[in-house]
């Protein structure tokens, strides 16, 4: 099911649904900008959530994103032992809710 070209297919949200996808654009554009936060960090801060939710057009689209604003190979790295530990987390304090 997963296939880059997929993307393509948002011409037709853009045809059909023009106000919610320039929304969702502008939200993306603007949460994932230089700000107090840099672009680095805010692209594996992405990352580390597009793991955990295991999505791949993320990762891709993302990992780019990370390595053009200077992410080294380290830092991909740590990233994502960052998303293991949150999951693990995540898991095990749920685990609370069986007791």
């Amino acid at each position: 099911m997963y296939d880059m070209s997929n993307l393509d297919k948002l011409a037709t949200l853009q045809k059909n649904t023009p106000e919610a996808l320039a929304a969702f654009q502008a939200l993306d554009k603007a949460a994932l900008a230089e700000g107090a936060i840099p672009v680095k960090y805010k692209e594996l801060m992405a990352l580390a959530v597009a793991l955990t939710t295991q999505c791949p057009y993320c990762l891709e689209v993302h990992k780019a994103a990370a390595k053009k604003a200077g992410a080294t190979e380290q830092e991909l790295s740590e990233t994502v032992f960052v998303a293991t530990a949150l999951r693990a987390g995540a898991a095990l304090t749920h685990g609370t809710h069986l007791l």
